[in-house]
């Protein structure tokens, strides 16, 4: 693991020397000590540096760099620099550069200008991945190799379109299967030869939901081809661990599942996109999925920002103690440290007003307190390293359900897949639990209880391993719009869902009735509903609520059904947060899953840590603005003292040794 070469869990960031002089680099040095940096991510954009022309390496700068790093106990985690090409790639490669939807070719002038299938540009990857391996393979500052920057750019040229032929050509073996799966015989759309099919570019109306079902797929398994020629390169002269920094939840259109199947330690990015306890929520999401992404094994938080939260066109400051507040929070799930974008703010170039561990303000700033608080509490937990995050409660995500949703032509545009599976974790984190993510046709068995919030696509798989999940024992719930359409994106007949499934929820759908724009309803048990609702008839369901108003006044709403040792519920519309949380509060307690801290109040966060030999630590944030007691004093690891309180805004890691 990264941690053994580090003696405990990484702090640092990205680090881009190149930008500055010697007498910055001296002050770099004394800072990064006083701030506890171990690990620093450099060379993310340094293409241009590294290869001036093409085939002619500039390496003398790098190995100062790093060689100074090392000296002042500083590791490495070198990255190839291909998501930002070089000019001299832009005019040497002029058909290597992406094409829109609409059919424009981009030019240089940013990062990730790039077709991920051009042949010269995989090459060009490739030989420079090959060149700095062979260099820095065996170099001590080395602890990790990072692959490329936030996987994807998105392209529909020539290129892409010869490589999808490819793609489809394996998945398929003949036009025949392909129309059939398709359904080209609806709009004349029927193919007579593979030179016909195009990429799903900008066109007159609804795009065919096959085709772009399946250029998700082909694009998702090209990114992941592109890191592993790239990985391959690098493992032929190091045997460092190898990874790539993941974007979460949906800014990059990958089947995470597989991409991290191929790296070594799972990695990610968090930049959330609401500020205070929304913030928090956010956090919680996207360590749970990268933990999740991961198979539960230890990760790593690769960058975030020191004040940097998106939200609506702006970006917002962080509030104070969030730095560490966020860190931990990640840490608590799993992550073998915290890391940030950037070591020093640019003072000049397209992110020059991204937040920083050291701001343009500089070291005497409350941003560089605060890091420096972060990088101590950080050393502080060297003990964790390690150790593992288990959950009771899963949320089900699938990203060929997430693909199929943004078809064209759905009878909702409000039928958001991310949010969806946003909305269920934050129902989870409101009542103070660590949930897992998990595939549908994963094993799920050690799950108490389930949510399934976006299954629009399902496979039959899928549908039979929720069936068995339920009959087994398990509690699933289940929500509108599920298991409607097939992995071809073929809608479901006889009514909805899939059988196997609408067997395990007793009920039938048999006509979907979406709300009209800012409709509210109301149900029998005083809940709210938007966006969505649905004619079902139960079959063998109880009926939990009933619509109260409309065509479906009195009919059901919310069912649960008995099917085998276990209950399936079934939602047929989006309910407000705060009823959608008495919902799952209430499922909850009928599988038995309590917090791991029991008694906290909301808006304080308690995630367990456990070693293999069983000691454990409770990581405990407080977001409320009031002092919060803890159920008994103990000893925190933060302040190497016994601790009874959580101020508003504190941290505890509250040690507990197993008995021997």
């Amino acid at each position: 693991m990264i941690t053994d070469r580090l003696g405990g869990l990484a702090f640092g960031g990205d680090y881009n020397p190149e930008q500055w002089d010697e007498r910055v680099w001296k002050e770099d040095d004394q800072l990064m000590r006083e701030a506890r940096v171990n690990l620093a991510t450099v060379g993310v954009f340094s293409w241009a540096l590294l290869e001036p022309e093409e085939g002619r390496y500039d390496f003398e700068w790098l190995d100062a760099h790093l060689d100074r790093l090392h000296a002042n106990g500083v590791a490495v985690d070198l990255a190839t620099p291909t998501a930002s090409p070089p000019p001299w790639f832009t005019l040497a490669h002029p058909d290597a550069m992406p094409v829109t939807r609409d059919g424009t070719r981009l030019v240089h002038g940013s990062r990730d200008t790039y077709c991920i299938s051009a042949p010269a540009y995989r090459a060009a990857a490739r030989r420079i991945a090959s060149a700095l391996a062979e260099r820095y393979g065996d170099h001590p500052a080395v602890a990790l190799w990072h692959v490329h920057n936030e996987y994807v750019t998105l392209c529909w040229c020539d290129h892409t379109a010869a490589a999808f032929r490819v793609w489809l050509r394996a998945k398929y073996g003949s036009l025949d299967v392909l129309n059939e799966t398709w359904g080209t015989a609806f709009w004349s759309q029927r193919y007579g030869s593979w030179e016909q099919v195009l990429p799903p570019r900008a066109t007159q109306w609804h795009r065919n939901p096959g085709l772009l079902l399946d250029f998700s797929r082909f694009f998702s398994d090209e990114v992941v081809a592109a890191y592993s020629e790239q990985r391959d390169a690098i493992r032929a002269h190091s045997d460092r661990p190898v990874t790539t920094n993941m974007m979460l939840p949906g800014y990059q259109n990958i089947d995470l599942w597989a991409l991290s199947r191929e790296v070594d330690l799972v990695s990610i990015d968090f930049y959330p996109s609401a500020p205070g306890l929304d913030a928090a929520a956010e956090a919680a999401f996207t360590a749970d999925r990268a933990r999740s992404f991961a198979g539960g094994r230890p990760w790593l938080l690769m960058e975030q920002g020191t004040s940097t939260v998106y939200d609506r066109g702006r970006t917002l400051a962080k509030d104070p103690g969030e730095i560490l507040r966020h860190s931990l929070s990640h840490i608590a799930r799993g992550s073998e440290g915290a890391l940030f974008f950037q070591w020093r703010q640019s003072k000049a170039g397209a992110e020059q007003w991204h937040s920083a561990m050291v701001p343009h303000a500089g070291p005497d700033s409350r941003v560089f307190a605060e890091v420096k608080e972060t990088g101590a509490a950080v050393a502080a937990l060297a003990e964790l390293a390690g150790s593992t995050v288990t959950a009771d409660v899963a949320v089900l995500h699938d990203s060929d359900a997430w693909w199929a949703l943004n078809s064209d032509g759905l009878p909702s545009s409000d039928l958001d897949y991310h949010s969806s599976l946003s909305a269920a974790h934050r129902a989870l984190w409101d009542a103070g639990l660590v949930a897992d993510f998990a595939h549908p046709e994963a094993d799920l068995g050690r799950y108490r209880l389930v949510l399934a919030p976006a299954l629009y696509l399902l496979s039959d798989a899928g549908a039979e391993n929720l069936r068995r999940y339920v009959e087994g024992g398990g509690t699933l719930l289940v929500q509108h719009f599920s298991g409607v359409v097939d992995d071809r994106a073929q809608a479901r007949l006889g009514g909805y869902p899939v059988a196997p499934l609408r067997e395990a929820l007793g009920i039938r759908v048999v006509e979907y009735r979406p709300l009209r724009q800012d409709e509210r309803i109301t149900l029998s048990d005083g809940a709210h509903g938007t966006v969505w609702s649905e004619s079902l008839w139960p079959e063998g369901a109880e009926v939990v609520a009933t619509y109260t108003h409309g065509m479906l006044a009195g009919s059901p709403a919310i069912t649960k059904n008995r099917c085998g040792k276990g209950t399936a519920w079934y939602l047929s519309t989006r309910l407000d947060g705060t009823d959608y949380g008495a919902l799952v509060a209430e499922l909850l307690d009928d599988a038995g899953v309590t917090p791991v801290l029991p008694g906290l109040p909301p808006g304080v966060e308690a995630v367990t840590r456990q070693a293999a030999n069983g000691d454990r630590w409770h990581v405990v944030l407080n977001h409320r603005p009031d002092t919060v007691p803890l159920l008994a004093r103990t000893h925190d690891l933060l302040t190497g003292q016994p601790v009874a309180t959580l101020p508003p805004g504190g941290c505890a890691v509250l040690r507990e040794r197993r008995s021997r």
